[in-house]
């Protein structure tokens, strides 16, 4: 594992995303309390711009799953 800092990763960016690519653990240190590990994305990664649109609702569908418990609020006494 190599850790670095967030100047040398900045000045030598290629360098180091390569020696990931080649399975090294890279770790950029930034300041005192925060590290980061560079890693290459795999094609079986899945990140949330892959995210189905089936699993989202729209904002109407929203409002008529909303209107009823809406209406009962309105309707208590």
């Amino acid at each position: 594992m190599l850790v670095i800092s967030s100047r040398e990763f900045r000045d030598k960016q290629a360098e180091y995303m390569d020696r990931a690519d080649n399975g090294e653990q890279i770790i950029v240190q930034r300041g005192k309390s925060k590290a980061y590990a560079i890693t290459p994305v795999k094609d079986g990664d899945l990140y949330l711009s892959e995210v189905q649109l089936e699993d989202f609702i729209t904002g109407d569908e929203l409002l008529e799953r909303l209107k009823p418990r809406i209406k009962a609020l309105f309707e208590r006494k």
